[in-house]
């Protein structure tokens, strides 16, 4: 963000000034400043949606987190606006989304049976199942299966944002916070999530290889579903399949655990 916003004041006078006043003027100077990380964010939320989500759609619906965060964020709490920003504006898009039921009722209950599917075999199995195997115990040929994974992309998306946490209001994390940047987080909420973090790092750790790959390169790296594909050698299509299939195994993983602890 550029040093000067209003009259020649730095960014953190004029955060210290608007806790004070709320001004108006400093707010929309700030919504100003930080339109392109919503349109940021609304980017790599679309990358996973369906076709009939609208881009447009959800920069509007983030631009209401945006300026929610605006109105919370505390500048003595010593984290970057930018940083606490991401995750209002994501979870704003996440909860309209929500409000509306966008995903079809028989594309939800398909994700539930294949994640259910995939918690059973590999309870069995004692590790983690092949597309092979999960198709078979789901009465699928390997290309209905493939299509299958794709058409449910959109519901695996969503379940990354779920909060999880183990019952402590301050303990609480979503999967997805976890994979993206753990090092820009404070290290007083590093502290107070460490817990729950340690356990969603354990299940993506074992994850298999190429999953955990596609999850560290988009999450982490930033790179899109096509740029992976380039990095290891495979379709779009199949990074996002391996995608939607490591958010499955990590949810089956993390269920599990939490029935363990309870």
């Amino acid at each position: 963000m550029s040093e000067t916003l209003i009259n020649g004041k730095t960014e953190e006078e004029l955060w210290a000034e608007y806790k004070k006043s709320r001004e108006p003027k400093i707010r929309d100077a700030f919504v100003r400043q930080y339109a392109p990380l919503v349109k940021y964010v609304a980017g790599k939320v679309a990358m996973g949606m369906p076709h009939n989500v609208e881009f447009d759609d959800l920069v509007g619906f983030g631009v209401f987190g945006l300026i929610d965060a605006i109105n919370k964020f505390d500048p003595d709490k010593h984290v970057k606006f930018k940083t606490y920003a991401v995750t209002r504006i994501r979870g704003a898009i996440f909860d309209e989304l929500r409000s509306i039921d966008w995903v079809p009722r028989s594309v939800r209950q398909k994700a539930r049976e294949i994640e259910d599917t995939i918690q059973s075999l590999e309870a069995s199995l004692g590790r983690s199942a092949s597309d092979k195997e999960i198709a078979q115990e789901l009465g699928m040929s390997m290309d209905d299966f493939h299509k299958a994974m794709i058409k449910v992309s959109g519901t695996s998306i969503m379940s990354l944002n779920d909060i999880w946490h183990s019952g402590d209001e301050n303990d609480k994390i979503s999967i997805v916070d976890s994979i993206e940047s753990p090092q820009s987080m404070n290290p007083d909420v590093i502290v107070e999530k460490d817990a729950i973090k340690k356990v969603i790092v354990q299940a993506i750790q074992e994850l298999p290889e190429k999953e955990k790959q596609v999850l560290v390169l988009y999450y982490y790296e930033d790179l899109t579903l096509k740029e992976i594909g380039k990095v290891l050698e495979v379709t779009e299509s199949r990074i996002s399949q391996l995608h939607t299939k490591a958010i499955m195994r990590l949810r089956t993983k993390l269920t599990n655990i939490k029935k363990g602890i309870m």
